[in-house]
């Protein structure tokens, strides 16, 4: 597998079936909080993953009763900020909002990643499931999967495509190896990064994350061709998936709320009633729908549980999708 780095380039889950038992939400259970809480985002400002964060900071202010600050720990495909919560005071006044599919796929992806995600952290709730998108700049010729995949096979390893995320690797080398096509990734920090690249032609085409995709196709800087799921999603339906072009992947997204893993049981069942309470509120469905992603509230074991079979998940993706660990 050919890859280049950005700079190279430019030089050269299960659904929860039923009603949830959610925690009683009691404001001042055990003392918590008792100072600012820290949101660590590992998005640059700005962009599509820093914007859930930043929403879930509005709305949980009013429930704490405390100043939530947002802090952008970025690089390293969110490596820095999983870290900093890890090593993080374990009182429930550092949380990362963060990619679970990323918390699963870097234990993985990484040979020795300094910390192990479903042991040093704690899951506090899910919050949202999507997955990925495959997209191209608004004005390609390309109008569908079938064309583009006809014109990259011409290009053979002339073509490039663009990702920022572990999970954005990942369904690109499935794509890639499933359409029998010779493009080479071009691996950038963050998703903003290859707005531009796209936009000129520098790269073909980029996997690329809802948040980010759904916001500028509806700018009309972006045209998104296919889903990463197996099912079309209910807030994009008229998106095909990559499945029905003959290409069967199926890799969602979901996002999730954790904390380090020696934090108090009473704080993680607080700001799990706090995070359900958002969740399940219709202004958070209609903040989803905008951005491409469907709620999803579940309990600490739940989100727990579903870490750890992500992790589990992850490690056939990678053989499937032939990537070895960096």
């Amino acid at each position: 597998m050919r890859m280049l780095s950005r700079r190279g380039f430019a030089v050269g889950a299960g659904a929860v079936a039923g009603t949830l038992a959610l925690p009683a939400v009691v404001r001042g259970q055990a003392g918590y909080p008792s100072e600012d809480v820290h949101f660590v985002s590992g998005s640059v400002a700005g962009s599509g993953g820093d914007v859930i964060v930043r929403f879930f900071a509005e709305q949980m202010r009013p429930l704490m009763g405390r100043t939530v600050v947002v802090d952008n720990k970025v690089g390293a495909m969110s490596n820095i900020a999983i870290e900093h919560t890890v090593r993080s005071k374990p009182d429930g006044h550092t949380v990362l909002i963060n990619s679970g599919s990323t918390l699963a796929a870097n234990m993985k992806l990484f040979r020795k990643p300094p910390f192990d995600t479903a042991r040093d952290l704690q899951m506090v709730a899910t919050l949202s499931r999507s997955t990925m998108m495959l997209a191209v700049r608004a004005d390609a010729p390309w109008k569908d999967v079938k064309e583009l995949t006809a014109a990259m096979k011409e290009k053979g390893d002339k073509a490039t495509y663009a990702y920022a995320t572990s999970i954005a690797q990942v369904i690109g080398a499935l794509y890639r190896e499933k359409a029998g096509l010779k493009a080479v990734e071009v691996a950038y920090k963050t998703g903003a990064d290859f707005v531009n690249d796209l936009a000129s032609g520098n790269v073909d085409y980029a996997i690329a994350d809802h948040v980010q995709a759904t916001g500028l196709a509806r700018a009309g800087r972006m045209r998104l061709l296919a889903v990463g799921s197996s099912e079309r999603l209910k807030v994009t339906p008229d998106i095909p998936t990559m499945a029905e072009f003959g290409y069967p992947i199926d890799i969602r997204t979901w996002w999730g709320a954790t904390v380090p893993a020696a934090t108090p049981k009473p704080v993680v069942q607080q700001l799990s009633g706090w995070f359900n309470k958002v969740v399940t509120s219709e202004e958070c469905r209609r903040f989803f729908a905008g951005i491409g992603t469907d709620p999803w509230a579940t309990d600490p074991d739940f989100a727990q549980n579903y870490l750890r079979k992500e992790i589990d998940d992850w490690e056939a993706h990678m053989k499937v999708a032939g990537i070895a660990p960096q």
